[in-house]
């Protein structure tokens, strides 16, 4: 399995240090790439694989559901906005639309929140006691 995280901006100093811990974790379960871009302009570039856009009017998964669908993708880019978000044609192009719920996370704090989400599902298909 491949991941890629395709994000707009760089994390402040603590954010950096929480996404850092997962993203350390996750190769030991899939190769991850991260890059972190200038703007939407430079996204397009580096998707491969299934496209996966980050958006509160999206579809909302279960750990457990983002755990079977990654299951069966070979090559997933995970993309998410800057300060201001997507533009609406670029959100067009995505395969899956993913919600963390209705609320509108800072662009920071949802990088946070897919990192651990994807380790926790990448725990779950090895059957590993990090979801309890």
């Amino acid at each position: 399995m491949h991941i890629r995280f395709i994000v707009v901006g760089k994390p402040s100093a603590a954010y950096r240090v929480l996404i850092a811990d997962y993203e350390k974790r996750i190769p030991k379960y899939a190769r991850l790439e991260v890059f972190e871009v200038k703007s939407e302009a430079d996204i397009a570039a580096k998707v491969k694989g299934v496209l996966v856009v980050l958006d509160s009017k999206g579809k909302a998964f279960s750990s457990e559901s983002i755990a079977a669908w990654l299951k069966s993708q070979p090559i997933v880019s995970f993309v998410i906005g800057g300060d201001t978000g997507l533009s609406e044609s670029f959100k067009r192009q995505a395969n899956v639309l993913l919600s963390f719920g209705a609320i509108t996370l800072p662009h920071q704090l949802a990088r946070l929140v897919l990192t651990e989400q994807v380790y926790r599902a990448l725990t779950i298909l090895k059957g590993e006691p990090y979801h309890k």
